[in-house]
């Protein structure tokens, strides 16, 4: 299967794969859903924890109206329905690190209903993901199985965070489907400053949903909504890399497929990735709602929001991504792909707009999305945390425009700059790397070229490409400084090309 092809060839015919996706996203929030104990990164275990994340008799909860603000920002940018009236359940089961034996969820009534995200594929064409819901929850703990060989350790700073899970509609049929919709919600969410999308600490996961059916099947299911024209789904828990999921949906379709084929059926379970192995392995079987025994939470009233304070959240949202993209397109004649590249990361954009000003645009986006970029990449660094100022790449490409420089001159500049030499035009004076616009020492250099390879200019008339060879002559001279524009023009001149 080709990443991009709705199907898989199979021994005995062609399958679809259907997938949705549930994204947990850690809320941007100082405390957490129901206490008031702190939530960061980094603490020594069990030190952010209170009584009510730990379970103590009598402790009661209450809800923490960030954190709602927070959910309610994240499904406007969702463009979703904002539900005026929600309710909290409790979710039954018993495991270590759920000290009350039950997780604070929303299962009837959620906090944000159905809306849809706009989401760019590798082809730059556009898909639509329907989103189902998305609902506040609070976090597990988290249990530690590798500090002794017979015992295991319960951290409890992760009890109680609060949770934005965001379901996705069955609408993803490829691996790299997945992978862009799951890009498009962290980068909605750090827009929105909802969360702060960190993978590798866990504040943003997503579990997998993936099931694959005759070709054929997706149609019939869109067409009717029957879910019986579907396969049998397993859900991968807790994928945490663009990564994983990917080389996760590729196994697991592959190991249904399989199944399938060799005349078996597929059994509805929890599964985990593997990403040493590249399997998924199976967890436990696939629990259903009426298993968790749900029931409203006795000790939290339904959650009634006014519609005033939704229009006022409404009109804080900053620009979001779509909005940009088109933005950029209009404004500085931006292609979609160099756009979309810039708007992939709210820093990056920004970065792009405070150098583009007065600039040429395309000239600008070159530089932030190539050297800029690629720079810190080899130094492991996000545009938040760009030592370059904005300032510089607007002068590098002013000197540009003024043929101060050229395009192969400014590179050695933007090394100078890039290792703290100061302001371009500093680097330029210390380096003397002004281009050499003097036409009359340019045709000095060229003239002496011609005298001594008189062949080589007599061949020219007949093979009008070996100008270029001149022309690296002239910039070898030079030392690369002189003006390319000006080299071509007096070359062809003189050699009657």
């Amino acid at each position: 299967m080709t990443d991009t092809a709705k199907t898989i060839k199979g021994r005995t015919g062609d399958w679809e794969i259907v997938m949705g996706l549930e994204i947990h996203a850690q809320v941007a929030s100082k405390s957490k859903l129901f206490s008031g104990a702190a939530v960061g990164f980094g603490a020594g275990p069990n030190e952010q924890v209170s009584l009510v994340d730990a379970g103590f008799p009598g402790m009661l909860p209450t809800l923490n109206a960030y954190c709602v603000e927070q959910a309610v920002r994240t499904g406007l940018g969702l463009r979703a329905q904002i539900n005026r009236i929600s309710q909290f359940d409790r979710k039954n089961y018993f495991y270590p690190d759920l000290p009350t034996g039950y997780q604070i969820s929303q299962l009837y009534h959620p906090i944000v209903g159905e809306g849809v995200v706009e989401v760019e594929a590798e082809d730059g064409s556009f898909f639509n993901v329907g989103i189902e819901r998305l609902h506040l929850e609070q976090d597990a703990g988290k249990l530690i199985h590798d500090l002794s060989p017979t015992d295991s350790y319960v951290d409890l700073n992760r009890a109680g965070t609060a949770l934005m899970e965001i379901v996705s509609r069955p609408d993803l049929r490829t691996p790299d489907e997945a992978v862009a919709y799951v890009k498009k919600i962290r980068t909605i969410l750090i827009y929105l400053g909802t969360c702060d999308g960190d993978m590798e600490k866990g504040n943003l996961r997503a579990d997998v949903n993936v099931s694959v059916c005759r070709a054929g099947g997706y149609d019939k299911f869109k067409a009717t909504g029957d879910f019986s024209h579907l396969g049998t789904r397993c859900e991968i828990k807790n994928v945490n890399s663009f990564r994983f999921i990917h080389q996760a949906i590729n196994y697991e379709a592959r190991r249904q497929i399989e199944i399938l084929e060799d005349g078996g059926k597929i059994d509805q379970e929890t599964r985990l990735y593997d990403a040493t192995a590249g399997e998924t392995r199976s967890m436990r079987s696939k629990e259903e709602a009426m298993d968790y025994r749900y029931f409203p939470d006795p000790d939290l009233l339904p959650l009634e929001l006014e519609q005033a304070w939704i229009d006022e959240i409404a009109a804080s949202l900053p620009e979001l991504p779509d909005d940009k993209r088109r933005r950029f397109m209009a404004d500085y004649g931006l292609s979609q792909y160099d756009a979309g590249v810039l708007i992939s990361e709210q820093a990056k954009a920004d970065y792009f707009e405070a150098a583009a000003k007065g600039r040429d645009a395309k000239l600008v986006s070159n530089w932030v999305t190539n050297e800029v970029s690629a720079r810190l990449a080899a130094d492991g660094r996000d545009f938040d945390d760009n030592p370059l100022p904005a300032a510089h790449v607007a002068q590098l490409v002013e000197l540009i425009e003024t043929n101060v420089i050229s395009s192969k001159i400014a590179k050695e500049v933007f090394d100078h700059v890039w290792n703290g030499e100061g302001s371009p035009s500093e680097v330029v004076e210390k380096h003397g790397l002004k281009q050499v616009t003097d036409t009359g020492a340019i045709e000095k250099a060229i003239d002496e070229i011609i005298a001594a390879n008189p062949d080589k200019a007599a061949a020219v008339a007949e093979k009008p490409q070996a100008l270029g060879w001149f022309v690296g002559q002239v910039m070898k001279a030079t030392g690369g400084k002189a003006n390319p524009a000006a080299v071509n023009d007096i070359l062809k001149a003189k050699l009657g090309v």
